[in-house]
């Protein structure tokens, strides 16, 4: 059974290869991923200052949500996310929606979120 889902991708470092390279992990993992355009944000709460660049991924997927994050999580690290990064983010995939059940439930407040989700 397939799932549709909505991820959201963001990277504050090397942002345009490291999300070219998250679309390109979650090209192989969903089935008919489509992407939004890519939009620079401020980042909230940071101690760095280097802008995001934030797009969001629809598709569908066989598996269960709880894998489908620790796959994504594994994603992550492939791609160079490390945790301790004193606020470097290589990549952050997220969750945000699973047949229709709402997750990262903040982030659906941010405006780069509310303009994207009307691309897909």
């Amino acid at each position: 059974m397939e799932h549709e889902v909505i991820i959201s991708l963001a990277s504050n470092m090397n942002q345009e290869a490291n999300l070219a390279k998250a679309r390109e992990q979650l090209t192989q993992l969903l089935t008919e991923a489509h992407f939004t355009s890519a939009i620079w944000t401020t980042p909230i709460n940071s101690i760095r200052k280097e802008p995001y660049l934030n797009q969001l991924c629809k598709g569908t997927t066989a598996f269960g949500a709880g894998l489908l994050e620790e796959v994504l999580k594994e994603a992550e690290k492939r791609i160079g996310r490390k945790h301790n990064e004193d606020g470097i983010v290589a990549v952050d995939l997220d969750l945000l929606q699973y047949d229709g059940q709402r997750y990262h439930l903040r982030d659906w407040d941010r405006n780069y979120v509310k303009d994207l989700i009307n691309e897909l």
